[in-house]
């Protein structure tokens, strides 16, 4: 049965063993990235995001699998390393797209350097990403491959995901229901931060044996909770502690559950101010626009429903979890990732 955080010392635990997997990822890529020339317009913007503290959990998530089925630290951490670099080349790119002025604490790169070199830093990291994959001796050129190919795929999938959030935006598109929501967060946000982890690990740990399928079942479940906690996250009025704009996504337009279930809850008149607000050039969008949007949300019940959702989401993730890892041999790594599914729903940035 699907057991919620009841003190802040198991979300602490968590925390602590996904700094331990993430201080080794960051040294390893920062090994990676070391050196490059010219320091000052490319290599020194490409270490920037990935040397600000993130919460770790892709890169976490994969070593904690390859662990879980019969692998190493070491056998995962090419791979884990290429996802985390890729992981910083989406955040470029994303907050470029969304015209973010923060991360993580910091001004976003395009802010703090401009955008011309952000793009071309954040499409130097990306091609970066692949280099840790092209050592295959470790793991043999037939399971090398099969890396790569879950690798590339996850790339694919990701982009279709934020395409569809982004056209939506440009478009004005509002008649969307929950089903919507789940196609484009499964593509956007699910496969390469749970998905793509579980499968990749698995992949290694085993040396291909594992059967796959269940491992994206119970990734997609734990992922759009995650996203879903992101999305009721980003709904506090001040600048929250992940170190993003504060209402971001309101400001921005995202296609939130809470902002579907808002627009099908809204009354006639405040469904039309919603569409001019969401159809106005974001530049003009007020902070009390967005507190506008914001009450609305709460006056219609959408951010008790958005988690709501997502804790029936961690509620299938944990049932799920018992059937995929049902053969599994308990061990640390196996509670870890137990652990993680109350944590998407439990953490606070």
């Amino acid at each position: 049965m699907f057991r919620y955080f009841s003190r802040c010392a198991e979300v602490a635990e968590v925390e602590e063993q996904l700094a331990l997997y993430s201080a080794v990822v960051r040294d390893a890529m920062d090994s990676f990235l070391a050196g490059g020339q010219p320091s000052e317009f490319l290599s020194d913007l490409v270490r920037e995001y990935p040397r600000r503290p993130g919460k770790g959990i892709r890169p976490g998530l994969l070593l904690a699998a390859c662990q879980a089925y019969g692998g190493s630290v070491a056998d995962g951490l090419r791979a884990a390393v290429a996802l985390e670099m890729l992981h910083n080349a989406f955040l470029i790119h994303d907050d470029l797209e969304d015209a973010s002025a923060r991360r993580r604490g910091g001004p976003s790169l395009h802010e703090a350097h401009g955008l011309p070199l952000a793009v071309n830093a954040g499409d130097a990291l990306a091609t970066h990403a692949l280099e840790p994959l092209l050592d295959g001796d470790a793991l043999g050129s037939r399971l090398s491959r099969r890396v790569v190919r879950e690798f590339l795929t996850t790339v694919h999938t990701t982009t279709e995901g934020q395409a569809l959030e982004l056209g939506w935006r440009r478009d004005n598109v509002v008649d969307l229901d929950h089903t919507d929501y789940l196609r484009m967060a499964i593509r956007k946000t699910c496969w390469y931060t749970t998905v793509s982890p579980l499968r990749l690990g698995a992949l290694i740990g085993s040396r291909g044996r594992t059967p796959l399928d269940g491992l994206s079942r119970f990734g997609s479940f734990l992922g759009v909770a995650f996203q879903i906690r992101d999305d009721v996250l980003s709904t506090a009025s001040s600048a929250s502690s992940n170190g993003k704009d504060a209402l971001g996504d309101i400001r921005e337009g995202k296609r939130t559950l809470m902002l579907i279930h808002l627009m099908a809850e809204a009354r006639n008149d405040e469904r039309q101010w919603l569409s001019e607000f969401l159809s106005s050039p974001e530049a003009s969008r007020t902070p009390a626009d967005a507190d506008r949007v914001l009450g609305l949300m709460h006056a219609h019940g959408s951010i008790d429903f958005a988690r709501s959702y997502a804790e029936a989401m961690a509620t299938a993730a944990a049932a799920s979890f018992e059937a995929t890892f049902a053969d599994v041999e308990e061990q640390p790594s196996v509670r870890f990732i137990r652990e993680l599914i109350p944590y998407m729903v439990a953490r606070s940035n």
